[in-house]
């Protein structure tokens, strides 16, 4: 999900968790929830939809029949560390996901997590966002596509649990994540879009 710098959506100043998960259900647009705020999150451009189809389709691919599973933007992210009700574009959970609250809709304890960036929202996906993500006690691995360039960035948590930084910026490379033990060629992502004749 292509997220907006977070412009406050609705009129009331603050508003439960329950009743954020509660409206959302019923919204016919998707909003981002922090700290009793709610955010408006913006549509996706073409380039960002063939990298999602991409991506998730050799996710689902190389995953088949392991105990990791990749799931598109309706899956509904919850960090109980710090309020964030978030969609990320593509999240993988491991050893089957652990709903939050009633129902199945929302969940807690991914293990990657990929945001496809867009000029919008590339600051704060770098910025604010991954500093939130960094409090996910489960997560692992946290991966930005760009949209705009040939470019991927991995953040892998180490066994010092610090995150370090791999980049890959040609269409030559494979993008390898480590948790998952997946190698995907940059030339299979971005196939589709206008960066590559």
């Amino acid at each position: 999900m292509n997220t907006e710098e977070p412009v406050v959506s609705y009129q009331k100043k603050f508003i439960s968790i329950e009743e954020f998960i509660e409206m959302e259900n019923e919204a016919t647009e998707k909003h981002e929830y922090f700290q009793g705020e709610v955010f408006a999150m913006a549509g996706a451009s073409d380039n960002h939809n063939e990298i999602f189809s991409s991506l998730f389709s050799e996710l689902s691919a190389q995953l088949k029949g392991k105990t990791c599973r990749p799931y598109g933007s309706d899956k509904r992210l919850y960090i109980r560390e710090n309020t964030l009700l978030t969609y990320p574009d593509i999240s993988v959970y491991c050893n089957k996901s652990t709903p939050f609250g009633k129902g199945e809709m929302t969940f807690v304890d991914p293990t990657v997590l990929i945001e496809i960036l867009s000029e919008s929202t590339k600051n704060y996906d770098r910025g604010v966002k991954f500093s939130l993500y960094r409090d996910i006690p489960s997560l692992q691995e946290y991966i930005l596509v760009d949209s705009q360039s040939i470019r991927v960035e991995i953040f892998r948590l180490n066994e010092s649990k610090h995150w370090e930084l791999e980049e890959y910026k040609t269409l030559d490379e494979n993008l390898y994540i480590a948790t998952l033990n997946v190698r995907i060629h940059l030339r299979d992502v971005y196939q589709f879009t206008s960066l590559v004749k």
